[in-house]
């Protein structure tokens, strides 16, 4: 699981979400797979008590210690320091209370992140996003993986992902419903035409062009893509590149972020940030250091002036 592990370095596995989401199910599955045995010991912390219990005999077969916590300060770096000498474990599991927000988990400076998965109930999930968006955020943020599970019935589940997704534009979503896993969007719902010569994305379809084109880049590549923005330039990238981009909100009104890809164009030079222009573009999927890999970077045909867009970009 993940990369080599240091020596000295606790590795932690953190799985959160809302009560009753599914978490220890999951936890308990991945803890039967072969790939989860180590020959050490686990120390799995539990921060809610929920419906289902963890099975005696599999604790006993994986070597895994179990402490329930009632509260935040029962999990401050000290009182880690001493669980982790208490029980001696190789890597710790932490089964998070979705109600604690995440920003507020402090570790021990020899224990380290390895991988976070976020399991989401998709049948309650409306109410979450309505009254507890900041949770979510904190939640899904610093998450490799989304499990959204119990998904039989819903229907557009296209939109929830392009929600997360701009919660957290890196990482992977999984559907899932009582037959397992559920296919993606197709190509035609998406609200302009990927067949025409010119793609032309509105600035209400920008969010999901967006997130649309950094989750399936290959739909994308060798397009010719056509959408307003604003400039963003920096004495960082290199001649003649900018970034064309919208504000979005991520979260909430103070949660703003810029959302744009690089681009090529003979005209950057002649660009202020802030300018608004409309970019006729073809789509590549380059290597590119600020994406930390591959990514789209687009290659202007044309670059002019336009009328700013004043809404905030949508993904709904």
């Amino acid at each position: 699981m993940g990369p080599m592990i240091e020596d000295d370095i606790t590795p932690v596995f953190l799985i959160n979400g809302f009560l009753e989401a599914g978490k220890t199910e999951f936890l308990s599955f991945t803890m039967e797979q072969e790939y989860f045995q180590t020959d050490g010991k686990t120390l799995l912390i539990v921060c809610e008590e929920g419906d289902t219990e963890y099975d005696e005999e599999l604790l006993r077969e994986t070597s895994t210690s179990v402490v329930y916590v009632d509260s935040l300060e029962d999990i401050s770096p000290d009182r880690l320091t001493e669980l982790e000498l208490l029980h001696n474990p190789e890597r710790v599991l932490i089964e998070w209370n979705g109600m604690w927000n995440q920003d507020d988990l402090k570790l021990p400076a020899d224990w380290m992140i390895y991988q976070q998965i976020t399991i989401i109930d998709m049948s309650t999930f409306d109410l979450y996003v309505k009254n507890m968006k900041p949770l979510l955020a904190a939640m899904v943020r610093n998450t490799e993986l989304i499990i959204c599970n119990r998904c039989d019935g819903i229907e557009d589940l296209e939109r929830y992902k392009r929600m997360l997704k701009s919660m957290n534009t890196k990482c992977d979503i999984v559907f899932e419903d009582e037959d397992g896993e559920i296919d993606e969007i197709s190509e035609e719902d998406l609200p302009y035409d990927l067949s025409a010569d010119v793609v032309k994305i509105s600035p209400e379809a920008y969010g999901i062009w967006y997130i649309d084109c950094m989750d399936k880049p290959e739909r994308y590549v060798g397009k010719v893509v056509e959408f307003t923005a604003m400039v963003l330039k920096s004495p960082n990238f290199p001649k003649n590149y900018f970034v064309p981009g919208r504000m979005a909100m991520t979260c909430c009104a103070d949660d703003m972020t810029f959302l744009g890809y690089i681009c090529k164009a003979k005209e950057a030079r002649n660009l202020e940030t802030k300018q608004w222009v409309k970019v006729r573009a073809k789509v590549a999927l380059e290597f590119w250091q600020d994406y930390d890999g591959e990514g789209p970077v687009l290659y202007a045909e044309e670059v002019v002036p336009a009328q700013p867009v004043e809404e905030v970009v949508q993904f709904g």
